[in-house]
């Protein structure tokens, strides 16, 4: 699961925002205008932006550098104190200009509702050495970095020639870039590896109507050829749909969650993608981590992150099986599921006849190798084959039934090979498991999950426990 992936280096380089608030309680009208009157009681800020992007990432476990450009004002002091709080993002390419105004976000709110947002920004051409210095900052800082993220919130920073410069840089280095985008044109993002534009976004880059899964996907692949790379449509409630340029459609669904606060979202959503690829896993398996970790953002109050607990958590209740017994291609597609939620999947067979001290220390040393435990069960057709025609002596939905109800099973599948080598080929684990009455080379799977980066395991068992023994015991004389 998340808790276990090794999250690596993260470049984070937008627009720097502070978003402050003032939140109170409202008991009646002003007598001087219509307007509620607000007792204070709570003065906050956090970081916002390309700033609550790095705050994301860095909370999720990410090491993270992170280049923007702020005033020499109070407020910029407060954005760089709320980030140095965190101690993991590094902000040495954070450049300072007297001729910038650090831009600032303040909502006044009465439990939760927002009443009004006022925001302090004065929007000019960034100087020509001020591009250059960020530029150097954000080269240097992909020279360390698994992933780039270019947060543009359309505040003058992320010019033509920055975006050129860094994204060429990054693709110079095989560094993937991941933008979430302001553009009407997308071509200025042209290198990037993803774009994650939500409706309004790519409605108003298309000028489509967006409406069904063929039209986002349409709409996709348009502003797909205006930068070259793959396209993650957020959808609110209907979670995301991503476009491949090879023309492979992935729909991740949105989990139910209770709506406070969208103000963020995005920004999670990308954070999240990046720390998940820079941990080494795939784009599929990132985005349907991001679709929950935008669950659990939204159902907070104002800007925020989300912690890598809170994450895992959600993932274990969206894969929460009890052991059922189904057919090889559902088990298939449920363990993929469960992969793409960042799951370790582990593997053990067996007749499993009479359910004994040793079998129940097999599933447990199996459970504790990972994060979801199937279990290959012989069809009684095959445990007749290897073990005589007087076994077994349950058959086998009485044997699904007993295993399935074990804690540590998550999934229970049959087999009717001598072996369960076509179950392993179909279900790929991460780990087989078996007994140290084993050894490694004479476990049927080995060549297989190896061959993709699995392995092995060899638990250790309790002696003169079986089956065999059991019955031998049971025999009259």
């Amino acid at each position: 699961m998340i808790e276990n992936f090794k999250f690596g280096r993260v470049a984070v380089l937008g627009d720097l925002l502070l978003d402050c608030y003032i939140s109170g309680s409202v008991g009646r009208i002003s007598p001087e205008a219509p307007v509620p009157v607000l007792l204070s009681a709570q003065h906050t800020a956090v970081p916002g932006g390309a700033a609550n992007v790095a705050m994301n990432a860095a909370t999720l476990g990410c090491a993270v550098e992170l280049i923007g450009l702020v005033g020499c004002d109070a407020p910029a002091d407060t954005l760089k104190t709320a980030l140095l709080h965190d101690g993991t993002i590094d902000l040495a390419g954070v450049v300072a200009d007297a001729a910038w105004v650090t831009i600032t976000k303040t909502r006044v709110v009465s439990g939760r509702q927002q009443i009004v947002r006022i925001d302090e920004e004065r929007i000019a051409p960034v100087s020509r050495e001020t591009r250059a210095r960020l530029i150097d900052a954000a080269c240097r800082a992909i020279t360390r970095a698994d992933v780039l993220i270019c947060s543009d919130y359309a505040k003058g920073l992320l010019s033509d020639d920055v975006l050129e410069a860094v994204i060429g840089y990054a693709r110079q280095r095989n560094v993937p870039v991941i933008v979430d985008p302001k553009r009407r044109d997308f071509a200025a993002y042209r290198g990037a590896s993803l774009v994650t534009p939500n409706r309004g976004e790519i409605a108003l880059a298309t000028g489509l109507t967006l409406g069904s899964d063929a039209e986002i996907e349409r709409a996709a692949r348009i502003v797909s050829d205006q930068f070259g790379g793959d396209v993650l449509v957020t959808r609110s409630e209907e979670g995301m749909t991503l476009v491949r340029r090879d023309g492979r459609v992935t729909h991740a669904h949105a989990r139910k969650s209770e709506v406070y606060d969208v103000s963020g979202a995005g920004d999670t959503v990308v954070a999240t993608i990046a720390s998940v690829l820079s941990a080494g896993q795939d784009l599929e398996t990132a985005i349907v981590i991001a679709t929950s970790a935008a669950a659990i953002a939204v159902s907070k109050l104002g800007t925020a992150t989300v912690t890598r607990h809170e994450l895992s958590a959600a993932l274990r209740a969206e894969m929460k099986e009890d052991g059922t017994l189904v057919p090889l291609e559902q088990a298939c597609a449920l363990v993929e599921g469960w992969r793409q939620h960042g799951a370790r999947i582990v593997l053990t067979n067996g007749c499993f006849d009479l359910i004994h001290p040793g079998h129940i220390a097999l599933i447990r040393g199996a459970a504790r190798h990972g994060d979801k435990l199937v279990v290959a069960l012989n069809s009684d057709a095959s445990v007749r084959r290897l073990k005589g025609p007087s076994r077994p002596l349950q058959d086998e939905l009485a044997r699904a039934t007993v295993m399935g109800a074990l804690r540590d099973v998550d999934l229970v599948v049959i087999f009717d090979e001598d072996t369960p080598l076509e179950t392993i080929q179909a279900l790929r684990p991460d780990i087989i498991v078996k007994g140290s009455d084993y050894q490694e080379h004479e476990v049927v799977g080995r060549d297989v999950v190896t061959s993709y980066g699995g392995s092995v395991v060899l638990v250790d068992l309790i002696e003169g426990r079986s089956t065999s023994s059991i019955v031998r015991k049971m025999q009259p004389g």
